[in-house]
């Protein structure tokens, strides 16, 4: 089992650029691959990014392609989402996840609690 921690989250305006970390302890790391997805209220979690456990392949939702990119450091049982050009479509919770098997699309084991980004105009 894992347990992940989200941090990093916050208020930012439009055009602007955060980076969110989730942190892992439990399990060996780099047993997982790892991916952030959102929600905001009312909605279904929606995928947003994926590494796998070598951090050697990632995959994006097209509504983040070239502003987020997630990366991983296996050393510090870290994984990051930079987040750039964040427009207010963007608000929302985003999740940390874990999961066994990388796969597209990306099936979650574990969740973290999440971390709140708000975008304003």
């Amino acid at each position: 089992q894992v347990q992940l921690v989200e941090s990093g989250g916050g208020l930012v305006q439009a055009g602007g650029s955060l980076r969110l970390s989730c942190a892992a302890s439990g399990r060996t790391f780099s047993s997982y691959s790892m991916g952030w997805f959102r929600q905001t209220p009312g909605n279904e979690r929606e995928f947003v990014a994926a590494i796998s456990r070598s951090g050697s392949s990632t995959n994006y939702a097209d509504s983040v392609k070239c502003r987020f990119t997630i990366s991983r450091d296996n050393a510090k049982n870290t994984v990051y989402l930079q987040s750039n050009s964040l427009q207010p479509e963007d608000t929302a919770v985003y999740y940390c996840a874990a999961a066994i098997e990388y796969s597209v699309p990306f099936v979650s084991t574990y969740w973290g609690q999440g971390t709140q980004v708000t975008v304003s105009t």
